[in-house]
């Protein structure tokens, strides 16, 4: 999936995998500057993580996890995902989950 201009975004994550509970929240002062903090239960093996990422951050979002792909970053913790959908909405979700 790409994102065309105008129909969605590009954000940075940082992943805390094997954490207690799902969570999307949080910012960390990442490599690219600030990150959405995303955990997830699910340990860094054969993709677990990467999947859990896609389906916290498609509920985070209100989106379609086929609305969330990860674009950069698939083995490590810092990431960039395209979130396909209203632009304004997205980034306005986006300050909500940062503060």
């Amino acid at each position: 999936m790409t994102v065309p201009a105008g129909e969605g975004v590009r954000i940075s994550v940082r992943v805390r995998p094997g954490a207690r509970a799902d969570g999307v929240g949080g910012s960390w002062a990442g490599p690219r500057g600030p990150a959405l903090v995303v955990a997830v239960r699910a340990r860094a093996v054969e993709g677990a993580a990467n999947a859990a990422v896609v389906a916290a951050l498609a509920a985070a979002f209100g989106l379609r996890r086929g609305d969330v792909e990860i674009v950069a970053g698939a083995r490590g913790r810092d990431k960039v995902v395209a979130l396909r959908g209203g632009a304004a909405e997205l980034r306005a979700r986006m300050a909500e989950l940062m503060a």
